[in-house]
C-alpha cells in the first residue's frame, strides 16, 4: 500500500505545481486585460476552474498522502521532514494567497500589477526545489 499512496502522492505534487506555477501566469495576462471585456471574463472562468478543479483538491491529496507516507514510514522524527513541512506550509500559504488574488480579480479588485506576479510566479519554483532536495538528499540525516 505505501508504495501505490507515494505514486498518488507524486502525482498530486505534480498537479498542485502545475497549477500553482500556471495560475499566477494568468495574473500576467489578466492584468493586461480591461476590466469588464470578454478576455477578463475569461479569464475569471480559468482561474476559478483551476483553483477549484485542479489545485485544490491535488493540495488536499498531496497533504493526507504525504501525512500518511510520513507516518507510516516513520519519518515524523527525522530533520529533513520538518524543513520539508516548513516549506510545504509555506507553500500553502501561497496558495491560499493566491486563492484570495482570485476572488480579488472575480470582483474586479485586483491591488497587484503584473511585475508582483511575475515576481510571484517564482516563489512555488524555488519552494519546490527546496522540497526536492530535501526529499531526495536528506540533508539533515
Amino acid at each position: 500500500m505505501y508504495l501505490w499512496i507515494k505514486a498518488l502522492h507524486v502525482i498530486a505534487v505534480i498537479s498542485w505545481m502545475a497549477g500553482m506555477l500556471y495560475l499566477p501566469r494568468l495574473f500576467v495576462y489578466h492584468c493586461e486585460a480591461e476590466q469588464g471585456s470578454t478576455q477578463s471574463e475569461t479569464f475569471k472562468v480559468m482561474e476559478r476552474r483551476l483553483l477549484r478543479a485542479i489545485i485544490n483538491p491535488a493540495m488536499i491529496v498531496t497533504w493526507l498522502a504525504g501525512l500518511y507516507l510520513a507516518w507510516s514510514g516513520g519519518w515524523f522524527a527525522a530533520p529533513w521532514l520538518h524543513g520539508k513541512l516548513f516549506l510545504v506550509l509555506v507553500l500553502s500559504g501561497i496558495h491560499g494567497f493566491f486563492a484570495r488574488c482570485v476572488k480579488a480579480f472575480a470582483a474586479d479588485r485586483n491591488p497587484h500589477s503584473q511585475k508582483f506576479y511575475r515576481i510571484i510566479n517564482e516563489v512555488p519554483t524555488v519552494l519546490m526545489i527546496g522540497i526536492v532536495i530535501l526529499v531526495i538528499v536528506k540533508p539533515f540525516s
